[in-house]
């Protein structure tokens, strides 16, 4: 074949999106806020997020940089009331070890000390009991506290699963449960499901509203109508356990990072 062919039938490299950039907006007040401003090759629209990674501005890769900076300017007042609340919500004391009460499922409880051979934590008599040796710190019970919360919420994944598999076309090929930085879940190309392990400092019915929800991508890889009719036809109020969290949810991943971060 004649090179000239070869490289017109040759299939085209893709380009790089471009790069993120950071930049300043003066805001109403006169003070000012950095935003990061993103250009996604899925996006279809300009959208505006605040959240724990702070003001993102996400553009389709074709939108102008005038197009997008009107709708940044546009939104100033928005931005300026979202950030305060974020901040109010987002915003969690850091655990010690004199702390009275852990979040489990919707509720506090309380953290009863005991000396132990090894750092440990359960739940005995509507109590969570942190069990250390005599010598051990923080650290040591951050590290029980957080395979504490991977064993509960692995548990609750394991009793809601088996009644919603048998109405999907195919099961995920792993779940993992981990600190998510904004999503509550995630379903890949390649069917491995993710969940964010703050869902279960939360009500459960949110929690179990993600699992299903990230499930019914096996089916619709979409939020269209039809997508939610399949949440729907499994019985999950889903509108419900979507205002749940995003009135709490912040707060919730705020709580769980002050538990496990040191």
């Amino acid at each position: 074949m004649p090179d000239f062919l070869r490289r017109l039938l040759a299939t085209p490299r893709r380009e790089s999106p471009p790069a993120d950039e950071r930049i300043a907006l003066t805001l109403p007040n006169g003070g000012s806020v950095d935003v990061m401003r993103i250009r996604h090759p899925r996006a279809r629209r300009i959208k505006l997020t605040v959240n724990e990674r702070g003001v993102r501005l996400t553009l389709p890769l074709r939108a102008s940089l005038r197009a997008a900076d009107a709708f940044l300017q546009a939104h100033r007042d928005w931005i300026a009331k979202q950030l305060p609340k974020w901040i109010a919500r987002a915003t969690a004391a850091p655990f010690d070890l004199d702390t009275a009460t852990l979040p489990l499922r919707g509720r506090l409880l309380p953290l009863r000390r005991e000396a132990g051979r090894y750092a440990r934590v359960h739940v005995a008599d509507e109590r969570i009991v942190l069990a250390l040796p005599e010598r051990a710190g923080e650290a040591s019970a951050r590290r029980a506290l957080k395979e504490f919360y991977l064993a509960q919420a692995r548990a609750d994944v394991g009793r809601w699963l088996p009644r919603y598999l048998a109405s999907f076309p195919r099961a995920p090929r792993v779940i993992r449960i981990r600190p998510l930085s904004t999503l509550w879940g995630s379903l890949s190309a390649s069917d491995a499901l993710s969940l964010d392990l703050a869902l279960v400092l939360g009500e459960p019915a949110a929690f179990e509203y993600v699992l299903v929800h990230e499930l019914c991508h096996l089916v619709h890889r979409h939020h269209r109508p039809a997508f939610w009719r399949e949440v729907e036809a499994r019985g999950q109020d889903w509108r419900a356990q979507r205002d749940y969290l995003r009135a709490h949810g912040a707060a919730l991943k705020a709580n769980l990072r002050g538990l496990l971060a040191p």
